[in-house]
């Protein structure tokens, strides 16, 4: 018996120029694989969490909603060469706590 996945850190279409999955066809490759949770944590977007939510529910798969945020040494005002050229992404999962009707 294999052991189950998750991926906790997915980008769909909304990450410019980092995801190409569209959202219909990332959860359906989901279940092709027998996931039953799924995440989207696009680049510094929430666009498409209702839309992930929604398909995700529609196909009985657990969805984790969040974000790849961007965090900045000092602040997102500094502009010092050599100083704040570093940037790192923090990954936030949210829990849902209601349920989303359309």
């Amino acid at each position: 018996m294999s052991t189950p996945y998750v991926h906790l850190h997915t980008h769909s279409h909304y990450s410019l120029l980092d995801g190409l999955s569209k959202v219909p066809e990332l959860v359906a490759k989901a279940k092709e694989m027998g996931m039953t949770a799924l995440a989207l944590t696009d680049h510094g977007a929430m666009y498409g969490a209702i839309e992930f939510y929604n398909e995700c529910k529609k196909a009985d798969i657990k969805p984790i909603v969040g974000v790849e945020a961007y965090m900045a040494e000092r602040t997102r005002f500094d502009k010092e060469p050599n100083v704040d050229s570093k940037r790192y992404h923090l990954t936030l999962l949210a829990k849902i706590m209601l349920d989303i009707k359309t």
